[in-house]
């Protein structure tokens, strides 16, 4: 059995110290995005695109080695959206991860990716960058029409 999770059942002083250091952590990532101020704020109160920046905030919380990011403008307003481009480019910069993001908004995409795979009815049409994507024939065949 992991000792963490006898610590935790018997509330050891190994259990306080993990549970010190983990708050600590929380809180800095609250902080790095401009969240802190509602840390004693339940997530569904939150305003739609905090409640975004605290999924992510949690994602990152377990140190992870790359960030998944499924369509996370989906229901946001362009202030909201444009947001999320700052603080993906900030996630970038600060963490230095890697982030494989799926989405549509474009305006997202080609504003913060710098490299994009464009897959088509489960078939990957285009690689390159947002300059090469943007002027692809095969791209612009599949999605404006011919």
């Amino acid at each position: 059995m992991n000792y963490s999770i006898i610590s935790s059942i018997f509330r050891t002083p190994k259990y306080w110290q993990e549970e010190k250091e983990a708050k600590k952590i929380c809180l800095e990532l609250l902080k790095v995005f401009e969240l802190d101020g509602f840390a004693n704020t339940l997530a569904k109160n939150l305003p739609y695109g905090k409640q975004r920046k605290l999924e992510i905030a949690r994602a990152l919380a377990t140190s992870p080695k790359i960030l998944l990011l499924d369509e996370p403008a989906a229901g946001m307003n362009p202030q909201e959206t444009e947001e999320l481009m700052e603080t993906i480019n900030f996630i970038r910069n600060k963490f230095d991860i890697a982030i494989l993001l799926i989405e549509h908004d474009m305006k997202l995409v080609m504003g913060i990716c710098e490299r994009l795979v464009v897959i088509d009815y489960g078939r990957i049409i285009a690689k390159g960058t947002p300059e090469e994507i943007r002027v692809n024939k095969n791209v612009i065949k599949a999605y404006l029409g011919e």
